[in-house]
């Protein structure tokens, strides 16, 4: 191995990239908290919101706030988690705070109009949460909750949990601060769903394969093109049976990434126009000329 391809695999690179990505991740989410969703009072939720609740009720700030609530949630994760987690997360939580107290003080509102800022803000908030996420650090709070929750339910997206915590938030949120405040909170929800969808299509990527079950008398051809031709795609093949006419069938199963589902249609309909076909979306496929299943988050 080069040294430049050592340095590439260095753990000290590979440390860098982590809290860089951890800052810029930071800016991303307090731009989208203070210049858009603060100023239309639109609440996020876990602590941040927890915090914003006491501030709309003593006038304290916010990222003090979302600290002090903080310390205890830590001191519980530096026990499950381990120093790497917990130094990565405080460095997070730290971070953030401080970045929306700095801007805070500018004062900049980048729109009066809470449509546009629960969508842009929800946007920004998701991204920068998400690649806080992607290094496997969190900011804190509800976020170290919920990774205790994906240890036991690990088949429920980062994204859905965090928007039944912070859902509840925002009703605490509607209910204590009087009824003139049911709107934000509506529009609270907006920007919370934005930013889980946002936040899982950083974790999990977009649903971009799609299952292929193939049932054709040229099963053997089908099978040739599929994995020799310019797929290159593996097929798996089922032992079926017709159910009228008690035939057995060769019934193929592959996975396709999304851009190639037009070529298999040609495929197929070229060596077997009869031939029955299925496609179904497929998330998170792991595998050979798809994701490493030792990524999964």
């Amino acid at each position: 191995m080069s040294e430049n391809q050592s340095w590439k695999n260095s753990p000290a690179l590979r440390m860098v990239k982590k809290y860089l990505l951890i800052v810029l991740g930071c800016a991303i989410y307090a731009v989208g908290f203070q210049f858009f969703c603060f100023p239309n009072r639109i609440i996020s939720g876990g602590v941040m919101g927890i915090a914003m609740i006491i501030n709309a009720l003593s006038g304290l700030p916010v990222g003090v706030l979302t600290i002090l609530i903080n310390v205890p949630l830590f001191l519980i994760a530096w026990r499950h988690f381990g120093l790497d987690f917990l130094i990565g997360s405080l460095v997070g939580m730290l971070l953030m705070s401080v970045f929306v107290d700095v801007l805070a003080v500018t004062g900049y509102v980048a729109t009066s109009d809470p449509m546009l800022g629960a969508v842009i803000g929800g946007v920004l908030k998701g991204a920068g949460m998400g690649l806080v996420f992607c290094v496997g650090a969190t900011t804190g709070g509800m976020d170290i909750v919920i990774k205790f929750l994906r240890q036991r339910y690990n088949h429920i997206n980062f994204g859905t949990l965090m928007l039944v915590i912070d859902v509840s938030v925002i009703v605490l949120y509607a209910l204590i601060l009087s009824a003139h405040n049911y709107e934000s909170a509506m529009y609270s929800l907006i920007a919370m769903y934005v930013s889980t969808k946002v936040i899982d299509l950083l974790l999990y990527g977009i649903d971009n394969s799609c299952v292929c079950t193939i049932i054709s008398e040229n099963s053997e051809a089908l099978i040739r093109e599929i994995t020799s031709g310019h797929m290159h795609r593996g097929v798996t093949v089922l032992e079926g049976e017709g159910a009228y006419s008690h035939r057995r069938k060769q019934v193929i199963m592959c996975v396709v990434k999304r851009n190639q589902i037009p070529e298999l249609r040609r495929l197929v309909r070229g060596i077997d126009e009869q031939a029955f076909v299925i496609m179904t979306d497929a998330k998170n496929v792991f595998g050979n000329g798809f994701g490493n299943i030792a990524e999964v988050r």
